[in-house]
């Protein structure tokens, strides 16, 4: 039984690397076109590997650099990336109705630190209830791939023109509409939500500029899912019965 156990981990750490690896590449060309910021902020390589391990949102670690670049005080940073990944909150509460009931503090708090946009879309892809080894495994090649990026960016961005990096960081954007269109075409209700989602982030951006990015996603993120709740209730005994399937398939 132990075999069979430790087989199957394997299996989904193989899965999980071999998912996050397309990740990584989107995130290595983002965060290299970051590097550059952070050097001309001053910052260090060893520091902005650092920042890039701990710090997961190209919003929030761009606010880090320009802040840094600004002489900002330390708590001015810590207000304006904590307001800025704000979103993350909601991706954890919404990730903790998918642990499986046996999840102890650790576990959580470990899954609530990998979260990313693209880290949350493979969970809520995933059948049933989340499995840590998968999800982790894909987390840590991405995030390791994030860092490097920055590393690199810092090193040695500037050798390429600013040009060929911006075209280097719309390559994320397409990785998420690939992450985001399978489980659209299996669920009518979720490709909706999807397409209200960026209808109403578009009509956002145009009728109220001032508001910032990260704002303007957790308005959404509550309103849509609020919305979704009502109309489109999940049935607990339609989660359970996928989740009891899944564990007698492992």
């Amino acid at each position: 039984m132990k075999i069979r156990n430790r087989d199957e981990t394997r299996r989904l750490i193989l899965k999980g690397l071999r998912d996050g690896l397309p990740i990584g590449l989107g995130y290595f060309a983002v965060a290299f076109s970051l590097g550059i910021t952070a050097r001309g902020a001053g910052v260090s390589p060893l520091e902005g590997w650092v920042a890039s391990i701990l710090n997961h949102a190209s919003a929030g670690e761009y606010a880090l650099y320009a802040l840094i670049g600004a002489h900002a005080a330390v708590w001015e940073i810590a207000t304006v990336i904590f307001v800025t990944n704000m979103r993350y909150l909601l991706m954890s509460a919404a990730l903790s109705q998918k642990m499986p009931p046996e999840a102890g503090f650790l576990k959580r708090l470990g899954t609530g630190f990998c979260i990313t946009d693209e880290i949350f879309g493979l969970a809520v892809a995933w059948p049933g209830p989340v499995n840590c080894a998968y999800l982790w495994s894909a987390f840590i090649l991405a995030d390791l791939m994030w860092a490097g990026g920055t590393l690199c960016g810092i090193l040695a961005g500037n050798i390429l023109p600013a040009r060929v990096v911006t075209a280097l960081s719309v390559a994320i954007y397409g990785m998420f509409l690939a992450i985001i269109i399978p489980p659209t075409r299996k669920n009518r209700v979720l490709a909706g939500l999807v397409a209200a989602a960026f209808a109403c982030s578009f009509a956002a951006n145009r009728l109220i500029p001032s508001l910032s990015e990260g704002t303007r996603t957790v308005i959404l993120t509550v309103g849509l899912a609020a919305v979704a709740a009502v109309l489109f209730p999940v049935k607990d005994d339609d989660t359970s019965a996928k989740g009891e399937g899944k564990e007698e398939t492992a």
